[in-house]
């Protein structure tokens, strides 16, 4: 991991832990793996870069890869971006995302994080 995605899974791991998650990073080819309560998050990352929607849509491809095959309220996915990667992460249409239970999340260059699309943490 380079560069700012480094910062990007930094930060976004520092408030999962905030918010009383285990966190794992760099498991299994995945940028995150967080547990809490008997439920997982699996996460992929992107940092600034010059292709920026490219780049979110191989995360999505990524994050894709790494899905089991039943879905369950107990396992969610996000893909995590910097802020500049805010609207590129958003053209996944909400209700693919929902049925997927894969959830946005927006890290700024402050390093807050915003759950664009997740009520879960």
């Amino acid at each position: 991991m380079r560069g700012d995605e480094a910062r990007v899974v930094a930060q976004f791991s520092a408030w999962l832990q905030d918010a009383g998650w285990q966190v794992s990073t760099e498991v299994d080819f995945c940028d995150v793996v967080a547990t809490r309560g008997g439920q997982t998050l699996y996460a992929e990352a992107k940092g600034r870069t010059t292709s920026p929607g490219l780049d979110v849509d191989t995360m999505y491809g990524q994050l894709l890869r790494r899905m089991l095959p039943q879905v369950g309220e107990d396992v969610r996915y996000a893909v995590v971006v910097p802020q500049a990667a805010r609207t590129h992460a958003l053209r996944v249409p909400e209700a693919i995302r929902a049925r997927l239970n894969v959830d946005v999340y927006v890290v700024s260059d402050e390093g807050s994080v915003e759950a664009v699309t997740s009520p879960h943490v």
